[in-house]
């Protein structure tokens, strides 16, 4: 079985289809990832009550571009892990480890969204929030089927009536042609609405802020929404002409949540721990795709 790093080094090309990113993506991706792992092996190094001499022990059986490689051919693809440790010649064990390793590390090495890349300085994120002001932002939601809960309390609160099953509610704001995602909710329980939803990540910006989006999120504030055909009635020429026009500056955000489904993990039934949701979810979603 061909390792996808190798066929990769011989189709560059062919990158995005394996991996969701460009093979220029991976290389500086794989750089950024490297220097960190360094960091906490230097770190764990130093904290080390050492016994057996250093480089000692039993070699580890891929290189770091294999390793990141691994992580994201599995996020793209979904095979079982048992195949991701065939494709790699480890065993699914050592793959499971090894993803959810580097999963830690591009979490943490890039930011889920615009506003995370600012929150650690409060002067800067006023003045993003400020700047944020001179846009409306596209707001929308999806849902993502997951295992079936064991316990039958969170089975009802997380069973969607819409789905007919259980699931996951992920909310994204845009910039205007989806040039950004601004900020992102994850892993909400799948029957909360969306208009509950965007009323509480709304708290995040200015009062004055502005938003656009679907029907579902008729009767907030500060949010545009198409016109809604009344009971027994129909919309009007120019209703129709001006929720045409609305549907097509709103439908970056539909493209942006396209390029999320593109990971196979984000698109089927979410096969792993529940709690690691969301950081699987910020990782490609708000970070791999822009």
């Amino acid at each position: 079985m061909k390792n996808p790093l190798h066929y990769i080094q011989q189709y560059p090309h062919r990158a995005k289809q394996m991996l969701g990113i460009t093979n220029d993506q991976f290389r500086d991706l794989l750089a950024q990832a490297e220097m960190h792992h360094k960091r906490i092996q230097a770190e764990i190094e130093h904290n080390k009550m050492r016994i057996n001499q250093k480089g000692g022990g039993r070699k580890p059986k891929l290189e770091i571009k294999e390793e990141v490689c691994l992580c994201l051919f599995y996020l793209r693809q979904m095979p079982t892990f048992e195949v991701l440790g065939l494709h790699f010649g480890v065993s699914k064990t050592e793959a499971n480890d090894t993803f959810h390793y580097w999963l830690r590390i591009l979490r943490e090495i890039l930011p889920a969204s615009l506003l995370e890349q600012v929150e650690k300085s409060d002067s800067d994120y006023a003045i993003a929030l400020e700047l944020l002001k001179e846009f409306k932002l596209i707001v929308d939601s999806m849902e993502q089927p997951r295992e079936r809960p064991s316990d039958n309390q969170e089975q009802k609160e997380y069973f969607s009536g819409k789905k007919k099953q259980h699931t996951f509610k992920n909310q994204i704001i845009t910039l205007p042609e989806g040039k950004d995602i601004v900020d992102v909710e994850v892993a909400k329980k799948g029957p909360t609405s969306d208009i509950s939803l965007f009323r509480e990540q709304q708290q995040k910006f200015e009062a004055d802020q502005m938003f656009e989006g679907d029907k579902a999120y008729q009767g907030g504030e500060n949010i545009t929404t198409p016109h809604k055909k009344p009971r027994k009635g129909e919309l009007t020429t120019k209703e129709k002409a001006e929720n045409k026009e609305f549907s097509s500056k709103r439908i970056f955000v539909e493209h942006v949540i396209r390029l999320v489904k593109i990971f196979q993990i984000s698109r089927q039934r979410f096969p792993l721990n529940s709690r690691t949701y969301e950081q699987v979810i910020l990782t490609i979603s708000c970070s791999l795709i822009i």
